[in-house]
C-alpha cells in the first residue's frame, strides 16, 4: 500500500511542476512583442514645396495699329528677331494721304488769308476781330495737317522692343482695327532672352517661400531633364484678390476656395529649350541640412510630455525591448525629420510599427487551466 501512495505523490508532484512550467512559458510568450524597426541615420535632408506654373517670356507686347486700315505689308515672319524701331508692317495709307493733301490745301489758303488780313489790318482796312478770326482759321488748319501727318505716319508699324516674333503675324489684306478695348493684334513680340515661370503656391506653403530660394522643375517636353529656377517675386495678394470685398472677382469666388499666391521664378535657359506656355512642375527648396541625424516621420509619437520615439533593443530572452526616448525635431523632409536633441545615435533602431502580443495557443482556455488531479 505504501508503494502506491509513493507513486501517486511522485505523479502529483510531476504534474504540478509541469503545470507551473507550462503557465510560465505561456505568460512569457504572451508578453513578447516584435517591432518593425528602422535605423537612425545621418543623411542630407531637403524640404521642398511643390507647385505648378507656366513658362513665360521675360517681357512681351502685342503690336497693334493706332489707325484703322487694311494691312498692306508684313515685313517679318514668325521667329524673326527684331529690334526696337524696326519697321515690321505697313498699313494702306491712301485714305490718310488724301486727307493730308486736303489739310495742306486748307492750310495754304488759311496762311494766305492770314497774310492778307495782317496787311489790311496794318493800314486800318481790317478790324482786330477779323485778324483774330484769320489767325484762328490758320491755327486750326495747321493742327489738322499735323493730325493728318500723324495718321499717315501711323500706317508704318515699328517694333516697340527688341525680341522675337512669336506666332504668325496677320496676313496682308486683313483690316487692322484700332481701339483701346479690342484692337486687332497684328503680331506679338516677346523677349525670350530670359524665361520666367509664374506659379501658384498654396497659402499653407507660401510662408516658407523666400526671395532668392532655388527651385527645380521639369516640363513634359523634356521629362528626363531638370531645370533650375530662382524665386524673384512673391505676390502680395492672392490670385483672386479675395481680400478685396469691393472686387467683382473676389465676390464671385467661393469662400471655401483654396487660396493661392503667384510666385515668379527666373529660369536660365541657355539651350533655348523652354517655350512660352509650357507647364512647369516645380519643387521649391525651402530648407536644407547637410549630414543631419534623421528618423522616419512614421516613427514619431507624442504624449503630454512631448515628441518621442520608441528605441528598440533585443531582449536576451527573445523578442524586443522598447524604451521611450524624447527628442526635439528640426527640418521635416518628405519621409524623414531632423533630430536636433535627444538620446539617439546613428545606427539605433526605432520602431515604426509593432505587432501585438502573440496570440494564446489554441490548446489554452481561459478559466479552465490544467489542475492536478484530486487526491
Amino acid at each position: 500500500m505504501k508503494w502506491k501512495i509513493l507513486i501517486a505523490a511522485v505523479l502529483i508532484g510531476g504534474l504540478a511542476f509541469g503545470y507551473q512550467y507550462y503557465n510560465k512559458n505561456i505568460i512569457e510568450t504572451q508578453n513578447v512583442k516584435t517591432y518593425e524597426t528602422t535605423k537612425v541615420m545621418r543623411t542630407d535632408l531637403t524640404r521642398t514645396v511643390s507647385a505648378t506654373g507656366t513658362i513665360q517670356p521675360r517681357d512681351s507686347v502685342e503690336v497693334s495699329g493706332k489707325v484703322t486700315a487694311r494691312i498692306k505689308e508684313i515685313l517679318v515672319e514668325e521667329n524673326d528677331h527684331v529690334t526696337a524701331g524696326q519697321v515690321v508692317a505697313i498699313l494702306d495709307g491712301k485714305d490718310f494721304e488724301a486727307i493730308l493733301d486736303q489739310a495742306n490745301f486748307t492750310l495754304t489758303n488759311a496762311r494766305q488769308k492770314l497774310e492778307r488780313t495782317e496787311k489790311l489790318y496794318k493800314i486800318g482796312a481790317k478790324s482786330l476781330e477779323e485778324l483774330q478770326d484769320a489767325q484762328y482759321e490758320y491755327n486750326r488748319a495747321k493742327s489738322a495737317v499735323e493730325l493728318a501727318e500723324d495718321d499717315v505716319n501711323q500706317t508704318v508699324i515699328t517694333a516697340p522692343m527688341d525680341g522675337i516674333v512669336v506666332g504668325e503675324p496677320k496676313t496682308p489684306g486683313t483690316m487692322a482695327v484700332q481701339g483701346s478695348t479690342n484692337p486687332t493684334v497684328i503680331m506679338r513680340i516677346a523677349d525670350l532672352s530670359e524665361k520666367l515661370v509664374k506659379a501658384k503656391v498654396d497659402e499653407t506653403d507660401i510662408g516658407s517661400v523666400k526671395i532668392g530660394e532655388r527651385a527645380t522643375f521639369t516640363v513634359d517636353a523634356y521629362p528626363d531633364k531638370v531645370f533650375d529656377a530662382y524665386v524673384t517675386k512673391i505676390s502680395q495678394t492672392d490670385t483672386a484678390n479675395s481680400w478685396d470685398t469691393n472686387s467683382s472677382t473676389s465676390s464671385s469666388s467661393s469662400s471655401n476656395a483654396v487660396i493661392y499666391y503667384y510666385v515668379t521664378f527666373s529660369a536660365p535657359d541657355d539651350e533655348n529649350l523652354l517655350l512660352p506656355a509650357m507647364t512647369a512642375r516645380l519643387d521649391i527648396i525651402v530648407g536644407q541640412v547637410q549630414d543631419a541625424l534623421c528618423v522616419p516621420i512614421s516613427a514619431l509619437k507624442t504624449d503630454n510630455q512631448g515628441v518621442y520615439v520608441e528605441k528598440i533593443t533585443k531582449n536576451p530572452k527573445g523578442g524586443d525591448v522598447s524604451e521611450k526616448v524624447y527628442i526635439t525635431v528640426g527640418l521635416y523632409g518628405e519621409e524623414f525629420v531632423e533630430v536636433t536633441g535627444g538620446n539617439l545615435n546613428a545606427g539605433d533602431d526605432v520602431s515604426t510599427t509593432y505587432e501585438a502580443a502573440a496570440k494564446k495557443p489554441a490548446t489554452q482556455r481561459q478559466g479552465n487551466m490544467m489542475r492536478p488531479p484530486p487526491m
